[in-house]
């Protein structure tokens, strides 16, 4: 397992190298003032940039449990921190005898752990330094429950009514990520550490593939990283991140193919290009896309 925090930015890109994933000095001293300094970081970039697969190679790296909240429209506190398990209060209710119910510690017993439901954020208070606590794509929840999530990263602890306020003895390492389908309030990102991921330049972004992916020809991946530029710079509803370039190098290599060329780009892409009007408009300009026009 690996040291925390990180001794230095250099140290730390090296780690995050050594298990696949290629941080630039921007991204790699962000997450090391982020462990350093115990402040939660927030990344905000296109899809498919890397940001969630940060979080899940810190927790690998450092030997940490990965809590993931998903955050989706209409999420609540609730969703997010714990619930109680009523059908099975309600069946230890129908087993106890009438006079035990009479007794206090009846009553609290149903309020134990043992009915206690934790959902991310209450495990992840629980956890503390053991975990990773990941808050992905918060910009899909709605300004209600951003407002309490500022609240909880103020003081990362919450309050049970049945049981009392619960605070972590140690702190997560969070990681917040956000697609911009909206503004975050200036009081979120005030709270964190804030870095955005671009698309990586082209020789990074082969350096990417060829780590991922070591059994790819550098001129395959060369040839597929042009390919997916020269996507990047058509008006396409969806453009591919890096994972689809991934994706893509991946497909042609399951299919045995030695280059890309107009036939197996038309065969494969499906792993680069998720949108229908993108596909057409991608199949009319194959030629383009992959150099041979």
């Amino acid at each position: 397992m690996t040291e925390f925090p990180p001794k230095s930015v250099p140290s730390l890109t090296e780690q995050l190298r050594s298990v696949g994933y290629l941080a630039d000095r921007g991204l790699a001293t962000s997450v090391f003032l982020a462990a350093t300094l115990g402040r939660p970081l927030l990344l905000e970039g296109e899809v498919g940039v890397g940001k969630t697969e940060l979080a899940k190679t810190l927790a690998a790296l450092y030997g940490r449990q990965l809590i993931r909240l998903q955050c989706y429209e209409g999420i609540d506190a609730g969703q997010a921190l714990y619930e109680w398990d009523y059908a099975r209060q309600m069946l230890k209710v129908r087993a106890l005898h009438d006079s035990h119910l009479a007794d206090d510690g009846s009553i609290d017993f149903l309020y134990s752990d043992e009915f206690l439901v934790e959902r991310p954020l209450l495990k992840a208070i629980r956890s503390g330094a053991g975990c990773v606590l990941l808050i992905d794509e918060i910009d899909r929840a709605d300004d209600e429950f951003e407002a309490f999530l500022l609240e909880l990263l103020s003081d990362f602890q919450v309050t049970v009514p049945e049981r009392g306020t619960i605070s972590a003895t140690s702190m997560p390492l969070v990681i917040l990520t956000s697609n911009r389908t909206r503004e975050l309030h200036d009081a979120l990102k005030r709270r964190c550490l804030y870095h955005w991921i671009g698309f990586p330049a082209p020789e990074r972004e082969v350096e990417i593939v060829t780590v991922r992916i070591p059994e790819v020809r550098q001129a395959m991946a060369a040839r597929v990283v042009d390919a997916v530029n020269r996507l990047r710079d058509m008006d396409l509803a969806k453009p591919p991140g890096v994972a689809e370039t991934l994706d893509w190098v991946s497909s042609l290599e399951a299919i045995g193919a030695d280059t890309l060329d107009q036939q197996n780009a038309a065969d494969t892409l499906g792993a680069v290009v998720k949108d229908r009007d993108d596909l057409e408009l991608v199949a009319r300009s194959l030629g383009r896309v992959v150099g041979d026009a």
